[in-house]
């Protein structure tokens, strides 16, 4: 084996895709040590997604204070590319769950207008190209704070301006787009969303998402009623029919507003994460790809990172192995182009010690070693012994 692919996203809150791939190449080297090695950090759309494009692309971070989801100041990071046209923002960032401790989340009060502010602090940089990741957000506003932000304003029936948060859709009556900023006349939006929900409905933003942002059913419902009001409105006043697009409903219906407000394109995040990193060219005369995650599941075969790598590599004919730390439905992930998912947890530990950024290093580090080892002998074996006499079965 002369050339080995390591492309892993983050094992989320634990270590992150470049310090994965470390200790996998430290796996490797303790075996092979003559192995070409290139290390690929990859996210798809969500955490790590910035960071990983302006390490691509040679970009530079940029620290700003914008609002939280309850409009409080935070402190929130962005990427430029490094030829300063490209933003990449995490919606997260400004407008992310991990903002709000679990006992005060409320999507009815939630906003997203701290995003709109760092979409307003890159235009004003001189950006024209937005990539936007909209995974682990705490809102269901439709996008109607990042709207606020960037110059929208929202009225009832009689004429008032309304405020922030989920609890506003059902009473928009008019948007008022008089204000908007002149700078997105000339900006193109295209988001990361791998989720194909619907703006409403059973399969819409409220009802899949919302619970997990602090709603209760009386919530969920009054929310549903919202976007499906919100989308009436938007059609008989922008003339888009958002409602049934798939992707509408990804972040709490901020799909749906992008698409609407700002003409966004909805891309796969890991392939647009790979088109942006020339995947394609790094697999040439490569020998084995080594993906993974922390939990590989469900999730991970509709579209997660490992199952757009996989992909990429068995057009080439390249097998891959993903690794993980924990593991759900194999047979499933054998299916969409992995040939072995190995779990890095060596023996039973609670997930508080199983997450512990040292041990899970050491434990993928190992993992790795052993996977190697055997592959080696095996090597070794098939050289020494390349007809291997089959045992025949016994007449009884």
């Amino acid at each position: 084996m002369k050339k080995i692919l390591i492309a892993i996203d983050s094992f989320k809150g634990c270590l992150s895709s470049l310090e994965v791939a470390n200790a996998v190449e430290e796996g490797i080297k303790a075996i092979c040590s003559k192995c070409e090695i290139i290390k690929l950090p990859v996210a798809d759309g969500g955490e790590g997604t910035t960071e990983m494009l302006v390490w691509a692309t040679h970009g530079q971070i940029y620290t700003v204070e914008v609002n939280d989801p309850f409009m409080q100041p935070v402190n929130a990071k962005y990427g430029i590319s490094g030829d300063g046209r490209t933003a990449i923002i995490e919606m997260s960032a400004a407008s992310g769950l991990s903002l709000v401790p679990k006992e005060k989340l409320n999507p009815m009060l939630t906003t997203t207008f701290g995003t709109g502010q760092l979409i307003v602090d890159a235009l004003n940089r001189g950006c024209t190209h937005f990539i936007l990741g909209i995974g682990g957000s705490a809102t269901n506003d439709a996008g109607t704070g990042m709207l606020q932000a960037l110059g929208y304003r929202f009225f009832d029936k009689d004429g008032k301006l309304l405020g922030q948060g989920g609890q506003i859709l059902d009473q928009v009556a008019f948007i008022d787009s008089s204000k908007r900023n002149p700078l997105l006349d000339k900006s193109q939006f295209d988001v990361a969303c791998d989720v194909t929900n619907t703006f409403s409905g059973k399969q819409g933003a409220a009802y899949i998402f919302a619970k997990q942002k602090g709603a209760d059913q009386p919530m969920i419902e009054a929310l549903d009623r919202g976007l499906k009001h919100f989308a009436d409105v938007v059609k008989l006043q922008l003339e888009k029919d958002i409602d049934l697009i798939p992707g509408a409903g990804a972040a709490g219906g901020m799909g749906g507003g992008l698409i609407a407000f700002l003409n966004a394109q909805l891309k796969s995040g890991i392939q647009m994460a790979l088109d942006i990193l020339h995947f394609d060219d790094l697999l040439e005369n490569t020998d084995l790809v080594i993906t993974g995650e922390g939990r590989m599941d469900t999730q991970t075969v509709m579209g997660k990172a490992p199952k757009g790598i996989a992909e990429a590599a068995n057009r080439k004919g390249i097998p891959v192995i993903a690794l993980t730390g924990n593991i759900e439905d194999a047979a499933a992930i054998n299916r969409i182009g992995i040939c072995g998912v190995f779990s890095i947890i060596p023996y039973p530990m609670t997930l508080t010690d199983a997450m512990n950024p040292e041990t899970a290093y050491r434990n993928i580090r190992q993992t790795v070693e052993q996977l190697f080892n055997w592959q080696n002998t095996m090597s070794i074996t098939q050289s020494h012994f390349p007809e291997i006499p089959k045992i025949p079965k016994s007449p009884h």
